[in-house]
């Protein structure tokens, strides 16, 4: 059985390599499961008021705060395995 770090790679690798792109709605939960996975919580600022995608972005990302690392990736795989 592959670890949680391999499975959240090769998901990495597959989520390229989906037929058609996700919904945008799609695209903000792997964005936010993505950056909680490899990253943390959320850190630096907000963007501002006329930065609307990044702004888009960082929201769904902080609201991933508290979840641990493990069960964010473990989150990331399930979706794009459910996407493709």
């Amino acid at each position: 059985m592959a670890t949680t770090e391999e499975q959240f790679a090769e998901a990495q690798k597959k989520v390229k390599q989906l037929a058609a792109t996700p919904a945008n709605d799609k695209l903000l939960q792997l964005y936010s499961l993505y950056k909680q996975g490899s990253t943390g919580d959320a850190s630096g600022k907000r963007p501002g008021m006329l930065d609307i995608r990044g702004r888009a972005k960082y929201d769904a990302w902080a609201s991933r705060k508290g979840m641990s690392r493990d069960d964010a990736m473990t989150a990331y795989v399930k979706l794009v395995d459910s996407l493709g």
